[in-house]
């Protein structure tokens, strides 16, 4: 990548996007911004307590997103957004057209354990499933690239780095 864009760090709960934004970001030396920040208190609640998130309760917290992104525009920056259908996705782009995708990618059960070890999240493994049936992956006319989450924190933002630097984007 040429130009600062901005990344969105994608995909289902527990792929570590909260760990390995941070990482992106430093690499690509822009700033990072954790999207679990940008729900409102009634998102958390929901979630905190099992119960998936409506489109209706996602539009605030991807309009927030999206806000933060379209500032960023130019001077790059990492956030985190799980972005699970391409209609949220759009709507990222229609408030920062610029942005690209990251898109963690991993096997279940991997993703489960590691859901298991961490502490103090809000989102129980009990979502898990929601997730997965909600996902839609990216397109190939999204700007964006998938990377695999087996490995070490680090290894997997050094192939996240790797895949954009590949990525054709239009400036």
């Amino acid at each position: 990548m040429s130009t600062p864009h901005v990344v969105v760090i994608m995909g289902v709960a527990g792929t570590g996007k909260t760990t390995i934004g941070p990482l992106l970001a430093d690499r690509l030396g822009v700033p990072y911004a954790e999207g679990d920040d940008f729900h409102p208190p009634r998102n958390v609640e929901k979630m905190s307590s099992g119960t998936p998130l409506t489109d209706d309760d996602r539009g605030p917290w991807l309009d927030a997103i999206g806000a933060w992104a379209h500032g960023r525009e130019g001077r790059g920056g990492v956030v985190s957004s799980s972005a699970l259908k391409r209609a949220y996705r759009d709507r990222l782009r229609a408030a920062a057209p610029g942005v690209v995708f990251v898109h963690l990618t991993g096997d279940r059960e991997l993703i489960e354990a590691r859901m298991r070890e961490r502490k103090g999240h809000f989102m129980p493994t009990a979502l898990l499933d929601s997730q997965f049936a909600t996902l839609q992956p990216l397109g190939a006319d999204e700007a964006g690239v998938a990377v695999d989450v087996a490995g070490s924190p680090q290894e997997i933002a050094e192939r996240a780095v790797e895949a954009l630097r590949g990525l054709e984007v239009p400036s």
